[in-house]
């Protein structure tokens, strides 16, 4: 008979913030696939809890999870963590719980601590819906394009950053995004937790007079509901299509976000139909 894949949410800074029911897994476990066994040792001595440790981290995951696997096809259950927070989500874990489900092995989530929640709840931000990003590419270009075709998005949009790119994202957040109500959560849950609250020009403002380390996630509000012209939105069509996006998917975003024609806005982009 086959094991069970546990995917273990951890704390995301303060060790206090684990569930009853994530301990009691961790202690009955055969085995914990850990990011890094060395972080993730620290929370299990924490808590009393002796397991074998095996490490699925970086470079290593592909070969790591087969051999989890085979554990699991003997039939022992794994707790599969991270270093902070749940495991697949911006983190590693996902080839292990991906493979898995496809030999069909069980597989049950130990829900617990989120970034994400915890920013979206400490913005201060009207949010009834949002998109949770992650993190944007490192090189300049690839993170423009990508905020590119967010831009039009009405739901209230959630990054992670890292430090050392915290201030030029901010900056072509701005740019691109327009300069946008948000907050930029640092360290939740952690001593220096810190929360900077304004549009995205002034949050940049008062973070270059800081030192910039630690984590971040930043919550920005989505673009609010305005009544735009058909000229209004082929600027959005070229705009788009400028900053390196498909003529195609261009015309395909703006006409369902403004209700425009896909046709007359296709046709308009490449210099044909009459103009209104």
């Amino acid at each position: 008979m086959k094991g069970v894949l546990y995917i273990v949410s951890t704390p995301i800074g303060n060790l206090e913030d684990i569930t009853l029911r994530a301990l009691r897994v961790l202690k009955e476990v055969d085995v914990v696939a850990a990011e890094d066994t060395r972080r993730s040792s620290k929370l299990l001595n924490h808590y009393g809890i002796s397991k074998p440790l095996t490490s699925y981290w970086g470079e290593k995951e592909r070969v790591r999870s087969e051999e989890v696997l085979r554990k699991l096809r003997d039939g022992m259950s794994v707790a599969l963590i991270s270093d902070a927070g749940t495991p697949g989500i911006s983190d590693p874990g996902g080839v292990l719980i991906e493979r898995a489900i496809a030999e069909g092995i069980m597989v049950i989530a130990i829900p617990g601590p989120s970034a994400v929640i915890a920013a979206v709840s400490l913005s201060g931000l009207k949010v009834r819906e949002f998109s949770f990003i992650g993190f944007l590419p490192p090189r300049k270009a690839e993170r423009r394009k990508v905020l590119a075709e967010l831009a039009i998005e009405r739901k209230a949009l959630v990054f992670y950053e890292a430090p050392h790119r915290i201030l030029e994202a901010l900056e072509d957040m701005a740019e691109i995004l327009g300069d946008r109500n948000a907050a930029l959560v640092k360290e939740i849950t952690k001593i220096h937790e810190e929360v900077l609250r304004g549009s995205l020009i002034t949050i940049q403002e008062d973070l270059q007079g800081r030192t910039v380390a630690g984590e971040y996630v930043i919550v920005v509000e989505g673009k609010k509901k305005e009544e735009v012209s058909f000229g209004d939105a082929m600027n959005e069509v070229r705009s788009l299509m400028k900053r390196g996006m498909g003529r195609k998917e261009a015309v395909k975003m703006i006409s369902e976000q403004y209700g425009f024609s896909k046709r007359e806005l296709y046709e308009r982009s490449l210099g044909q139909g009459n103009s209104k």
